[in-house]
C-alpha cells in the first residue's frame, strides 16, 4: 500500500536509531525474547493499525486466523494479542512504541523533562549521551503527522469514527 510510505520511511529510522543505541550499549540494553512484561494491549494510530492489518494478510491463513482469534479474547487491559510464548506473532510489522519501547526516551511531565528508560536496561550508569536518548515529542509528533496524512488519503477526507484503534480492533479489520 503506498499510502504507507512516510511510515516506512520513519519506522526505518527509528530502526537505524535503535539498532545504533543498541549496538552502542551493548550489554547495557538486556531485552530479549521472554522479557515481555512491557507488552501491554495498546491503542494505535490508524496507520500503525493498518501496518499491522496488512502484514497479518502476508501470512499462511492458519497462522492469520490464530492471531485473530487472540484477537478475539483479547482484553483492554491485558498483554498484547500478539504475545505468545514470550514472542511477538508479528514482530517485523511491531508499532513504533514496541520498537523503542526500554531505550532511553526523553519526555515531559508537567513542565519537567525526563528520561525514562527500563529498568533492567542502563544499570550501573550515572549518565547517557544525548546521542542515546529518543527525544518522544518529536517521535510522537512525527507520527501523528504522517498518521494524518494517511487517514486523509485512506479515509478519503473523512475522520473515522475512533481517532485510534486498538492493536485487537488492527488485527480484525477487513481490508
Amino acid at each position: 500500500m503506498n499510502r504507507l510510505g512516510n511510515y516506512r520511511q520513519l519506522v526505518a529510522k527509528v530502526d537505524d536509531l535503535c539498532a545504533r543505541i543498541e549496538e552502542n550499549f551493548r550489554g547495557q540494553v538486556v531485552c530479549h525474547k521472554g522479557c515481555d512484561s512491557c507488552c501491554r494491549h495498546l491503542s494505535l494510530f490508524w496507520v500503525e493499525g493498518v501496518t499491522l492489518a496488512l502484514a497479518l494478510e502476508e501470512l499462511s491463513d492458519e497462522a492469520a486466523e490464530h492471531i485473530r482469534q487472540r484477537a478475539r479474547l483479547a482484553t483492554p487491559d491485558g498483554p498484547c494479542p500478539l504475545l505468545e510464548n514470550g514472542e511477538c506473532l508479528l514482530y517485523q510489522a511491531r508499532p513504533i512504541i514496541c520498537r523503542t519501547h526500554g531505550l532511553p526516551l526523553l519526555g515531559s511531565r508537567d513542565g519537567e523533562r525526563f528520561v525514562d528508560t527500563c529498568p533492567e536496561n542502563f544499570k550501573g550508569l550515572a549518565s547517557l549521551p544525548a546521542t542515546a536518548v529518543i527525544d518522544l515529542e518529536l517521535l510522537n509528533t512525527t507520527l501523528a503527522t504522517i498518521n494524518g496524512v494517511f487517514v486523509a488519503e485512506a479515509f478519503h477526507g473523512e475522520a473515522p469514527e475512533e481517532e485510534r484503534v486498538t492493536i485487537a480492533q488492527a488485527l480484525l479489520l477487513e481490508l
